[in-house]
């Protein structure tokens, strides 16, 4: 079987309150040197996101997350080349984004939090990544309630995607993301990630965002999952998307693009020798 190298999605968070990198690319210039090195890394994406979705995150008005991701965007428009990303759950900003150069929508709420983005969306023509999502930040982990939780994400995200479609969002411009972290506790995460056939049976190209999230760093340390530092989730999550590589992604969305593209590099070889 050949080898299908999925996207690598890099991480750009600029806000002051986002849960491994906050306050640390809040300016125009340090947002592009960080892009830049995301790029140089192997990112075929970059996503930039204006508001943190952490549990207990507070919510910010669109004029803010504009004024912090849209210079950014053009200034990754105009100095890389590179596919960029809008990590947003506001119809607004999308659009803003979409006119700033980005082409991919990320709403992590899969158009719950704004009925207006899938309008947006198939006006513009983005590219639309929806995820599975059940509540903002200070309630989702109060809706962590499954009867089986690969059946019903799957199910609930092809209503979504169905949504979207009657709003005229062209199904080829369609991603899923399984929505890891939200509204689901870390044994249930696992569960999800174990299942991801089960997204797979709705036919269309899948995203994973597991990057350094809390159950990462449970199963590395289920004591104090907060004490565990960046580099030993970015190791874990390099080890996580090795297995994951067993099946066809359309991409990963990671803080650390550079262990990403060498774990997909060393997945390619061990392929190319089972082969030879």
């Amino acid at each position: 079987m050949n080898f299908e190298r999925p996207r690598v999605m890099g991480v750009l968070n600029v806000t002051p309150d986002s849960f491994s990198d906050g306050g640390e690319f809040i300016t125009e210039q340090s947002a592009l040197d960080h892009a830049r090195l995301l790029e140089m890394a192997g990112a075929d994406i970059i996503d930039v996101g204006g508001e943190s979705t952490r549990p207990g995150a507070e919510r910010v008005d669109p004029s803010v997350e504009q004024a912090r991701v849209i210079p950014v965007i053009r200034a990754i428009k105009r100095e890389l080349d590179v596919t960029i990303s809008i990590d947003t759950m506001n119809a607004s900003t999308a659009r803003a984004a979409v006119e700033a150069g980005a082409e991919i929508i990320n709403d992590v709420s899969g158009g719950l939090a704004d009925p207006a983005m899938f309008g947006v969306v198939a006006a513009t023509g983005a590219t639309l990544v929806i995820s599975h999502w059940r509540g903002f930040s200070h309630i989702m982990d109060t809706q962590n309630v499954y009867h089986d939780i690969a059946v019903d994400v799957s199910r609930e995200l092809s209503q979504r995607v169905e949504a979207a479609r009657a709003e005229g969002v062209a199904r080829d411009k369609i991603v899923i993301d399984p929505g890891l972290g939200f509204a689901k506790d870390m044994k249930q995460n696992w569960q999800l990630v174990a299942r991801l056939d089960e997204l797979e049976k709705l036919g269309l190209p899948i995203l994973v965002g597991a990057s350094r999230k809390r159950f990462i760093a449970g199963a590395i340390d289920p004591e104090e999952p907060t004490q565990v530092s960046n580099e030993r989730r970015d190791v874990a999550t390099a080890v996580l998307t090795a297995l994951l590589l067993q099946r066809k992604l359309w991409g990963l969305r990671v803080h650390n693009v550079l262990n990403t593209t060498d774990t997909i590099r060393v997945v390619a070889a061990l392929r190319e020798g089972e082969q030879s």
